[in-house]
């Protein structure tokens, strides 16, 4: 079988399901169900998905495994997570530089500053 088609012929809008059957005991049932994120993506990055889990998230396996350099795997694997929804590194803590946390640690314990603005100041949203 061939996979569903996610975006109409016509005008290109999301498709949704609408009914789903067993070929084995010949139930169907019919309604708005959502495809789910992965609908979204291309046969290739589903595949790189697969490729990805297969070599349990290392990218040095992966490039050995689909002969790519690891810019592009890494460009391909911020593709694919954009595809579901998500930015790549919007979540990562940014780099404190090691004086910029000793001084706040330094300061939280002189009292200097609050514990709120210890946290503020280690998570990068103010020096």
């Amino acid at each position: 079988m061939r996979p569903a088609p996610t975006r109409c012929p016509i005008c290109q809008s999301e498709l949704t399901v609408a009914r789903l059957h067993c070929s084995s005991c010949d139930t169907t049932i019919e309604g708005n169900f959502v495809s789910g994120q992965f609908s979204n993506l291309t046969p290739e990055q589903l595949e790189f998905i697969f490729t990805f889990v297969r070599c349990e998230g290392k990218i040095n396996r992966m490039e050995q495994e689909i002969g790519l350099s690891y810019p592009t795997i890494r460009n391909r694997l911020h593709e694919t997570i954009r595809a579901l929804g998500y930015e790549p590194g919007k979540d990562e803590a940014p780099e404190i530089e090691p004086d910029v946390r000793s001084s706040a640690i330094a300061d939280l314990e002189a009292g200097k500053i609050t514990a709120e603005q210890a946290m503020r100041i280690l998570r990068g949203e103010e020096i």
